[in-house]
């Protein structure tokens, strides 16, 4: 990758085929990555030549191509081409609460969704959320929490990232440094939280510091009045330098949460350079509305120096799948403890 040049950038597109307007302009701009949701979905043939034909434009033919399938209420891909996984919660719910039963039953969950994605040319899922949810918050994290407790969160966090890699792709942690706490959705309206930081230190940031050693992760846009009381993290330097860089000592590559979600304010463009000063190596916008991608592209920096170390890091992570797998076999293991009495 290094000896192509990209755009500290990842961005959406409109359907399911890229127009000749977009193939244009991401032949221009070279974006990191590709971000695709249901409007881009049709069936597998249909996703990988879409996958193929940004890696062609873009010419790089390990870049990225990510989704958010999470399973439960964030699946892209779903019925009938492919099956309905659960939610997070669903994994502790399902044997009753032993943590140990639900890290061995996401982890064959995750294996699976990495099956469905892998084979579609799709190589990084936005997941695992390691929010640690609380009583009250609004219900934009609430199930796609795996438990409640960060320790639990932690370990059946690691067991869904480790199957994701198992299958060849690449796991996201997100939504960094927590948005368990959150009483507004982050896509409508900007998330304020008063705890103090001795609270946040010994719950919200611990399943973070645990997995810190992943290579990618994606923040949140929430403000931390104990650290930042101005700014959301994503364009917060004080929260990135000193909570995710510091306290919880993540330094791999650092993705921002969706540009044009309500919960940041001001131009596209002003957005962006925010979120590169503050310390974020990559851009995410994912509408695939031409205008704003556009703007968004103006202020992005080239990937280079530091970020693109820790792009090119990241990316070595990516394996071939494990095998042997029996997808079919799994997914028969996989529904019958899921539909075990809790």
């Amino acid at each position: 990758m290094a000896s192509t040049r990209c755009k500290a950038l990842i961005l959406g597109c409109a359907g399911p085929t890229l127009t000749p307007d977009e193939e244009a302009f991401f032949s221009r701009v070279r974006p990191w990555g590709l971000i695709l949701f249901k409007r881009n979905i049709v069936d597998a043939e249909q996703v990988s030549s879409l996958c193929v034909s940004f890696r062609s434009i873009v010419e790089r033919l390990d870049a990225p191509v990510l989704i958010d399938q999470e399973g439960g209420r964030v699946q892209r891909m779903g019925p009938p081409l492919w099956r309905k996984y659960p939610a997070a919660a669903r994994y502790l719910e399902a044997v009753n609460g032993d943590v140990s039963k639900a890290t061995a039953l996401a982890r064959v969950g995750s294996r699976l969704i990495a099956d469905d994605l892998r084979h579609c040319g799709i190589t990084v899922d936005c997941m695992p959320v390691l929010d640690c949810p609380v009583d009250h918050a609004d219900k934009a994290i609430g199930d796609r929490a795996y438990a409640t407790d960060p320790v639990a969160i932690s370990l059946i966090a690691e067991g869904a990232a480790r199957g994701l890699l198992d299958g060849g792709v690449l796991p996201v942690i997100k939504h960094m440094p927590g948005h368990g706490r959150a009483m507004v959705d982050s896509h409508y309206a900007l998330p304020v939280v008063k705890a103090e930081l001795a609270t946040l230190e010994h719950t919200d940031f611990k399943p973070f510091r645990a997995l810190r050693s992943f290579p990618v992760a994606m923040t949140g846009h929430i403000v931390f009045e104990a650290i930042d009381p101005h700014k959301p993290a994503t364009l917060s330097k004080s929260v990135i330098t000193d909570i995710i860089r510091g306290f919880i000592g993540f330094d791999g590559l650092l993705l921002s949460d969706d540009v044009s979600m309500k919960a940041l304010s001001g131009g596209f463009e002003e957005r962006t350079a925010a979120l590169i000063a503050a310390g974020c190596d990559i851009a995410l916008h994912c509408n695939g509305l031409m205008e704003e991608a556009v703007a968004v592209a103006q202020a992005a920096p080239e990937l280079r120096e530091r970020a693109l170390e820790r792009a090119e890091a990241a990316l070595s992570w990516l394996r071939p799948p494990q095998t042997p797998f029996d997808p079919v076999e799994a997914a028969k293991n996989l529904d019958h403890m899921l539909a075990l009495p809790a």
